[in-house]
């Protein structure tokens, strides 16, 4: 599939984290203990998808806006 030029509207944005986090749920649970390496595996696995679904710049560029809001949201707790 090409890459998207424009990012789609919120509310697509806001039904997708919806269903990712059902399922991230029931992943979660289903793991046990192993919670934190369902957890890792999933965010391995669905980057792998999305670059098979857009491009890997496509990718590349949600990823590090992903690290900015992270890094982001770590300062302002340690303030």
């Amino acid at each position: 599939m090409p890459a998207q030029s424009a990012p789609p509207p919120d509310a697509l944005y806001d039904k997708a984290a919806e269903i990712a986090d059902r399922h991230l749920a029931g992943a979660l649970e289903a793991g046990g203990e192993i919670d934190y390496l369902v957890a890792v595996m999933m965010i391995e696995a669905a980057v792998n998808a999305a670059v098979d679904l857009t491009s890997a710049a496509d990718i590349v560029v949600l990823l590090k806006d992903l690290v900015r809001q992270v890094e982001e949201d770590a300062e302002a707790e340690d303030n």
